[in-house]
């Protein structure tokens, strides 16, 4: 072996090789030390340039990452801190509507023209046009639709209109829990509200909240204010067409209003037609049906119909009506989204306003007369049968005269009370003081100032108008006439607390203001209602059944019917005993002091009535068929005082027999107009038809000085008026004159003697100058 080959096996390095294998020297080189255990690793060249700006994958990778990371964070964080909040306060306010009795509106109260409507009540197709307006998918999709968000985002960022990108669920988010600010903050609470409402509720519920709550224009809030403000119709009756034409109306309605702005017709019949395609897309129409629909006509928009004229005193008087039933409360109702259906008729509430406007307003002249300006008018009619109200007249207008002069309690009834002291007689078969029977043929003493007999409560002589002395008269005569005489004794003799229970019974409320147990409650001192009166005389004309009053038919919320009294009747007093009291009754209207209600062209029985000081003149009748009530009340505008009306309407005094009477007929002839003519089916109580011997009048004492006729203060008080006194009787039927006094009660306006405070239709209620019923004395409150 050679040197150098022993010099190789030693263990010496071999020289290095180029990267072709050649060897790079064949000299020997010195040694450098040890061999490493491993090669060194290539270090990557450094990135220079534009390079350095390009992210490796490693770094997109771990960016994405992080942002899935952050974004989900976000998320789930902005899902457990945000909830559902409950609904703001616009979106849950409604208004009531108000309807007459055949379904069109009478009016609606509230600030927000909004009426909610269950999903069922909206057809199929009206549903199926929205969703093709404003969400095709919305049945098939999630809540929130990103792609949607972003591509509305890109064309509102590209000049391309601006967008919402929202879906059915976010809209009604908004509408129903947030606002209608543009703000990222609204955006993101609606965008995770909605996502947890898709989770709790149904598509279905979410559908209907949407109807209800979308702005359609007009004022009108919820499909069902849409479709009465654009065609007239409650939304379940409205056509494919029309209900196309309303969901155009939720993208832009002031856009698409044709009626409003005509020149909108081109864009409103493009995106109309855009609906209707898109219905045929979805199969949700056919094809022909599509292509036979015309665009339909909206109606001209109206202003509100607000509580001015008659509307104010209705709605006003419903509301007293539901309170009083306990049906609703106030708070209840003001919370609002009640439909509620009356009684009243409109041909005939139109009736009642023609014929007071007619027969009594046309007179006043205000520049003329100044106590023109003090003129009233109330009146209410009841259907006999049902106990219906199907008109009331409140009052010229209940912007002008707030007060509602039907359902008021502030004005003595006067004679119209008279009819309820036989009544009382004829179901209690009370008797005269020396026996008799009491009908319609029983004679009295109608002696001016006669002290009744029996009482032992003090003096009490009331006069009768004019002191006129009637000597030994009928009970009907003295009906005719209001001979206040005999029906102030006859209280006595039936007992003034069964003349109140019957009241009662027949209709007057028992809190009515001055109802006493006292002689004096025959001439009428009581305060009732004109509605009050009207159900009173509702029940005589319906032989003595009884039902309270009803002013309302049906009520719903949000589609759900509301319950109501069952509204039963009884039989309140014999039928003999309201027949009878009808028969005296139709006597007054052929001779007495209503012959002016004849005009009515109907088989009529009825009474005159005055307050005290002519402060108010009533007529109080009825047909077998429709109980009406008119009075005509004095009141100051200024200072709301009850004030007389002599000199008014250029008549020297307003009575029972004149102008509400003739009210009474105008309106009577026009409401029952093309109804068949009935006659009374009457059953007459026993003795009615066969008049007793005549019984010669007691000799009376002449009256005696002022101190001993002051009776004690236990009669009725009459606040806050003055003191009542009596109800004058009308002499002898005269021909009418063209004075206007046609048929009336010829009440005076004072007591010529100056002995007694004068009264109302019959005379006075009895006690000196100075002093009240049974020696009160007067009190001389404003009103």
């Amino acid at each position: 072996m050679s040197d150098e080959s022993q010099q190789h096996g030693t263990g010496d390095e071999r020289p290095a090789t180029d990267p072709g294998g050649a060897a790079a020297s064949a000299g020997p080189k010195p040694s450098t030390g040890p061999k490493p255990a491993t090669e060194p690793k290539k270090q990557r060249p450094k990135r220079t340039g534009w390079r350095r700006l390009v992210p490796t994958w490693r770094m997109v990778l771990g960016t994405l990452l992080g942002l899935l990371i952050l974004l989900g964070g976000a998320f789930l964080a902005g899902y457990l801190i945000v909830d559902i909040p409950p609904a703001n306060a616009a979106a849950t306010k409604q208004s009531n509507v108000y309807l007459y009795a055949d379904g069109t509106q009478l009016a609606r109260d509230g600030e927000v023209n909004r009426e909610n409507v269950q999903l069922s009540q909206v057809p199929k197709k009206v549903q199926h046009a929205v969703l093709a307006a404003e969400d095709r998918d919305f049945h098939s999709e999630s809540a929130v639709d990103p792609q949607a968000m972003l591509r509305a985002a890109w064309n509102t960022v590209t000049g391309k209109g601006r967008q919402s990108g929202s879906t059915i669920t976010q809209q009604y988010v908004k509408n129903y829990y947030l606002d209608q600010d543009q703000t990222l903050t609204r955006k993101v609470k609606e965008f995770f509200i909605a996502i947890k409402l898709d989770r709790q509720v149904s598509k279905d519920d979410i559908l209907q909240g949407y109807l209800n709550t979308s702005y359609f224009g007009r004022n009108a809030y919820g499909i069902q204010a849409a479709a009465q403000s654009y065609f007239g119709k409650d939304v379940g009756d409205i056509s494919t067409a029309q209900g196309a034409y309303l969901a155009t109306l939720l993208n832009s309605p002031n856009a698409y209003d044709v009626t409003a702005h005509p020149e909108n017709r081109p864009r409103a019949l493009a995106r109309w037609n855009y609906v209707l395609d898109g219905m045929v897309d979805k199969e949700w129409l056919s094809p022909k049906s599509r292509a036979a629909m015309e665009f339909p006509k909206p109606k001209e928009a109206k202003g509100a119909a607000g509580l001015s004229g008659q509307r104010g005193y209705l709605v006003k008087a419903v509301e007293d009506y539901l309170a009083e039933q306990k049906i609703l409360d106030a708070d209840t109702l003001a919370r609002g989204g009640y439909r509620i259906t009356t009684t009243l008729d409109p041909d005939r509430q139109d009736a009642f306003v023609d014929a007071v406007d007619e027969q009594l307003m046309s007179k006043v002249d205000r520049d003329a007369r100044k106590i023109d300006r003090n003129v009233r008018a109330g009146g209410a009619a009841i259907d006999t049968a049902s106990g219906e109200v199907v008109a009331m007249y409140g009052g010229i207008d209940y912007t002008k005269q707030y007060v509602n002069n039907a359902t008021r309690r502030d004005y003595q009834v006067g004679s119209t009370f008279k009819p309820f002291v036989f009544t009382a007689a004829a179901v209690h078969d009370s008797t005269t003081q020396d026996g008799r029977p009491i009908t319609p043929n029983t004679v009295y003493d109608g002696t001016n100032r006669r002290p009744v007999q029996g009482w032992d409560g003090g003096h009490y002589a009331p006069a009768n108008e004019d002191d006129a002395d009637y000597g030994s008269i009928t009970v009907s005569t003295a009906t005719d006439r209001s001979v206040n005489s005999v029906y102030a004794q006859m209280a006595v003799d039936v007992g003034s607390d069964k003349v109140r229970d019957t009241a009662i019974d027949l209709g007057i409320p028992a809190s009515t203001p001055d109802l006493n147990e006292s002689p004096s409650i025959a001439l009428g001192p009581s305060t009732a209602s004109v509605l009050d009166m009207a159900e009173a005389y509702a029940t005589l004309a319906n032989h003595g059944r009884h039902g309270p009053y009803t002013l309302v038919e049906r009520i719903t919320k949000d589609g759900k019917e509301i319950d109501l009294p069952d509204g039963n009747t009884r039989q309140a007093v014999d039928r003999e005993a309201a027949d009878t009291t009808t028969s005296m009754l139709r006597s007054v209207v052929d001779g007495g002091t209503g012959t002016a209600a004849q005009a009515a062209g109907r088989p009529a029985a009825g009474k005159t009535g005055t307050a005290e000081e002519d402060k108010a003149a009533w007529f109080a009748g009825y047909t077998p068929d429709l109980a009406t009530v008119v009075a005509v009340m004095g009141q100051d505008p200024d200072t709301a005082v009850q004030t007389p009306l002599y000199g008014a309407l250029g008549e020297a005094r307003i009575n029972g027999g004149g102008f509400p009477a003739r009210i009474w007929a105008q309106f009577t002839r026009e409401a029952l107009e093309g109804e068949p003519v009935r006659d009374f089916d009457l059953r007459m109580q026993d003795g009615a038809d066969e008049p007793p011997p005549p019984v010669p009048p007691e000799e009376q004492p002449e009256p005696e000085p002022d101190e001993s006729t002051q009776g004690p203060s236990d009669g009725p008080s009459a606040p806050p008026s003055e003191a009542p006194t009596g109800t004058p009787s009308a002499p002898e039927p005269e021909t009418p004159d063209q004075g206007g006094t046609e048929g009336q009660d010829q009440e005076r306006p004072g007591d010529t003697g100056g002995d007694a405070p004068e009264g109302g239709d019959g005379g006075t209620l009895g006690g000196p100058t100075g002093q009240g019923i049974l020696g009160r004395p007067d009190r001389r409150a404003p009103q």
